[in-house]
């Protein structure tokens, strides 16, 4: 693990996050979410969304960084993970990772959150860094409060068609 990783005040960064999404509308919200979070959060090489818009596929929603994988399935790398079993997943090495889809070779380490809508995934929040290990369960909490702040202000349609 990583023990010079910078400290982020989450709480604050929820406020702020909280002042910018001023719109219900879903499209609005993720865009400045993605960009809020790849200003805000240190040692981050993408932040974006994947958004299940048909059964156990993920499609690739809005993104700061490199061009992405698109599109993702279920059974596919950490954003599949979190997608299949609605739970987080915090990857210390994702070249450990069994199924890793490597979309970008400087990414080491990875957050994927996934958000649930009236019971179904919706979609999920992927973080990845160049640092191996950059995520720890503080980040995790910080960012799944984040992702929970983005699910109360918006509209999320039930995209699956």
């Amino acid at each position: 693990m990583n023990d010079t990783r910078p400290t982020t005040d989450y709480v604050m960064l929820g406020r702020q996050l909280s002042a910018l999404l001023d719109t219900r509308d879903w499209v609005t919200n993720t865009s400045q979410m993605a960009a809020f979070i790849f200003q805000q959060v240190p040692d981050l090489n993408w932040a974006g969304f994947y958004l299940q818009r048909e059964s156990r596929v993920l499609r690739l929603g809005p993104f700061q960084g490199q061009p992405a994988c698109n599109p993702i399935g279920f059974e596919e790398g950490v954003c599949g993970a979190a997608a299949r079993t609605g739970e987080t997943q915090r990857v210390e090495d994702v070249h450990a990772f069994p199924g890793h889809i490597a979309c970008d070779a400087a990414s080491r380490s990875e957050l994927v959150i996934p958000l649930i809508k009236e019971g179904r995934v919706w979609g999920v929040l992927d973080l990845d860094s160049p640092l191996p290990g950059r995520f720890a369960v503080e980040d995790q909490q910080g960012i799944e409060a984040l992702c929970q702040i983005l699910i109360e202000q918006s509209d999320l349609p039930d995209l699956s068609g």
